[in-house]
């Protein structure tokens, strides 16, 4: 919330400055066509990412502006945390991997969103932990109940990407280490065993009351444009506004 507050100085500088986001279509082309850049910014909370159409000095001159303008309500850039890049060498924002790449097969590239390696790690730590705090004298419906709402939740917030090959990757993450916890649970029985007991004959751990989410079996939404659906609140520059 302070940070919303805060950095609403942020929100309205590029709002208003040429080549922002208030900046009509016509004027934003005639821009471009006279070598000028345009920009847009997006901001969740303290993480904000201001996309540039322009050249490289564009951006680092854009930079100077934003340090600026945060300098005014005592604020600064982190220099480890402030990068200049080319969307073909991608960034990393709100725990996506955003990049452009050629599609295969064709040779029109395409931007992709996708999990970032930092989000998987995280996840997979995430997994790891639940299995060693759940102790192995416990059922195994205690360590689903735990584990399946964690795996739920980070699929929701990431299947709206192309995401399907992380998803496969974790779901055989995911089966082999509840595998190891049940083997760590009955050291001395036989695959056959645990498999009769827990999976039904088959290969897919469950209890009573639940069964392994399977992140394999989860879809995916793609390329889902919001742009138009979340309101602004910036007020159309076209439209005459009087006081009451």
């Amino acid at each position: 919330m302070l940070a919303n507050v805060a950095l609403s100085v942020l929100d309205e500088y590029i709002a208003q400055a040429p080549g922002g986001w208030r900046t009509s279509n016509l004027e934003r082309a005639k821009r471009r066509r006279r070598g000028l850049p345009n920009f847009r910014l997006v901001r969740y909370a303290d993480d904000w990412c201001l996309m540039v159409k322009g050249t490289r000095a564009d951006a680092e001159a854009l930079r100077e502006e934003v340090a600026a303008v945060l300098a005014t309500i005592g604020l600064r850039l982190s220099p480890d945390k402030t990068l200049i890049t080319h969307i073909d060498e991608g960034l990393d924002f709100l725990g996506w991997r955003i990049q452009r790449h050629r599609k295969r097969g064709t040779s029109q590239h395409f931007i992709y969103n996708y999990p970032s390696k930092k989000a998987v790690l995280a996840v997979k730590r995430k997994v790891k932990m639940l299995c060693r705090q759940v102790v192995t004298n416990q059922p195994l419906d205690d360590l689903l109940r735990r584990v399946n709402p964690s795996l739920r939740g980070w699929c929701g917030y990431f299947r709206a990407g192309v995401s399907s090959a992380v998803f496969s990757y974790l779901s055989h993450y995911v089966w082999q280490t509840v595998w190891r916890w049940l083997r760590r649970k009955h050291p001395r029985s036989t695959w056959k065993t645990l498999r009769r007991r827990y999976c039904g004959g088959g290969w897919w751990p469950a209890s009573e009351h639940r069964e392994l989410i399977d992140l394999e079996k989860i879809g995916t939404t793609r390329y889902r444009y919001r742009g138009t659906v979340i309101p602004s609140p910036w007020p159309d520059t076209n439209e005459e506004h009087t006081a009451a």
